[in-house]
């Protein structure tokens, strides 16, 4: 579970940290290469996935999807300093959830 959790937020932050990077570079006219880094980023975030133990392409990207929104939530306060509000954080309780169903759930 440790190392799900880790592979998980390596690549929430590699997806995240890409993404921001490639927005500041065609939203807020930074350099092209905020943009050559943001997509080498990007790329990374597509191998992270591959390294969890899970056997179920769907069930991990799924998951991960919770995770996501729990560090794009945290990405937004800390970095963009946009405070989130009760709904933000309701929301983000409401996905973990989701993700411990779908990760945690006895199956045959």
């Amino acid at each position: 579970m440790v190392w799900s959790m880790f592979i998980f937020l390596l690549a929430g932050l590699a997806e995240i940290g890409g993404g921001y990077l490639v927005w500041l570079w065609l939203r807020e006219s930074k350099s092209y290469w905020y943009g050559i880094a943001g997509s080498l980023v990007l790329v990374l975030y597509g191998i992270l996935p591959t390294l969890q133990h899970f056997p179920s392409f769907g069930r991990v990207y799924a998951a991960y999807g919770g995770v996501f929104i729990i560090l794009a939530v945290l990405w937004g306060w800390l970095v963009d300093r946009k405070t989130p509000d009760l709904y933000d954080w309701i929301g983000a309780v409401v996905c973990l959830l989701g993700v411990a169903i779908m990760l945690w759930a006895p199956r045959p």
